[in-house]
């Protein structure tokens, strides 16, 4: 594995510890200012709402910035923003501090899955995203759950003074590793990259983006009241819940990433629409201990299966200027997870108890498998339709001559 790779699987690893924390010490957040779980539920949303407004932003400005300098500047601007949720004295001064950390998260992957993906062969590009990726998932085994023990055991302040501290780590290792390749090629300019939006298939796979993996954030977002209150963990239980959902995460994005070089959309046809059926399935099940942990691995696992194949499907239909197509790609992600953590909120509001989010899951997945077969669909016809020839202008015999 390149250095280089290393470097952005630690800054990814600092990036997904934030991103996912969250829900581990959402409670304690909730009470310490007074709030209402759907209310405290805002600071995933505008984390996510956060992530979809800098991706393309602050990727446009990229294209005139060095990429190795650009990656410094969004760890620097992360770093930040979870130095001041740390200290935050209210609500929304934390919310202030989770949007500006979260401006930086799509421009990071999006910018890094094109680096990752210029290291190495054509062939091993969706291997080389889902190892950037990989920092994001062992995230999920070791920081989310360390983040979460150390909220408990000492406040949530910490956890987030904690993860400022990755990020300076994160930075640093961007600055020792990553290779300075000078400025992005002169193709990549923005009306080349706004070009590449052009193509439906851009779109199509944003989409499913935002359905699919939304899907996931719809009943991750609420797992700590869903596992204390319905399947009746304690609140230090949630830590070991958060390291198999992690596990599930790494496996997924490890499977997703191999198989995604080989056979794309049927992967994520068959990830989407398991995904689906776990969700709904998720909850029953969440009624039952041993049932509920096995499910988490489940969804964390087919979750992060479709992240490579989805990463790498908007890298090829926008292979002319992709670094803007790949941001807004994770912005799309994190639309996904706004979208989902409101609909979450919502229908727990609404009364129809903490398992609720869970069938909005499986909406969001089972829309987001249609889209998956609506694109395959028009790739096939569009191979199609190259093959066939175009029909030949008939011959026309001239008429007898009459004198």
């Amino acid at each position: 594995m390149p250095l280089a790779l290393l470097a952005l699987t630690i800054g990814a690893f600092g990036i997904g510890t934030t991103e996912f924390v969250i829900m581990g010490v959402l409670p304690q957040v909730a009470g310490d200012f007074g709030v209402s779980i759907p209310t405290a539920g805002r600071l995933v949303t505008g984390y996510a709402l956060g992530v979809v407004l800098g991706a393309p932003l602050l990727t446009i400005l990229g294209t005139k910035v060095p990429r190795k300098k650009m990656l410094v500047l969004l760890m620097g601007l992360f770093t930040v923003g979870n130095a001041l949720s740390s200290v935050a004295p209210g609500f929304e001064v934390m919310l202030t501090g989770r949007v500006i950390a979260s401006l930086a998260h799509g421009a990071f992957f999006g910018i890094g899955s094109v680096v990752a993906a210029d290291l190495v062969a054509p062939q091993k590009k969706a291997s080389a995203i889902s190892l950037m990726f990989m920092g994001l998932t062992v995230a999920n085994i070791v920081g989310v759950p360390g983040g979460t023990y150390i909220g408990h055991a000492f406040g949530w302040r910490a956890t987030f003074a904690l993860v400022a501290a990755l990020g300076v780590v994160g930075l640093l290792g961007v600055m020792k590793l990553v290779p300075d390749a000078g400025r992005p090629p002169a193709s990549e300019n923005v009306r080349a990259e706004l070009a590449a939006f052009k193509n439906v298939q851009v779109w199509l796979a944003m989409a499913m983006t935002v359905f699919g993996y939304g899907g996931v954030f719809a009943a991750i977002t609420y797992i700590s009241p869903m596992m204390t209150e319905v399947a009746g963990y304690s609140e230090a239980a949630v830590t070991w819940l958060l390291v198999l959902f992690g596990i599930g995460m790494f496996l997924g994005n490890l499977l997703g990433g191999k198989f995604a070089d080989r056979a794309l959309m049927p992967l994520l046809s068959a990830s989407l629409g398991a995904l689906a059926l776990v969700l709904l399935v998720f909850t029953a099940t969440a009624h039952d201990k041993v049932f509920a942990a096995i499910t988490l691995t489940l969804i964390g696992a087919l979750g992060f299966a479709t992240v490579p194949p989805l990463q790498k499907r908007v890298l090829d239909q926008a292979s002319a200027a992709p670094t803007l197509a790949s941001a807004a790609n994770i912005g799309a992600f994190n639309l996904g997870n706004a979208l989902a953590a409101w609909l979450g909120g919502l229908v727990i509001a609404g009364g129809l108890g903490y398992t609720s989010p869970n069938w909005v899951g499986a909406l969001l997945s089972g829309t987001a498998l249609l889209l998956a077969l609506l694109s395959a669909y028009l790739d096939k016809r569009t191979r199609t339709l190259r093959r066939t020839p175009a029909p030949s202008a008939p011959t026309r015999t001239p008429a007898p001559s009459t004198l």
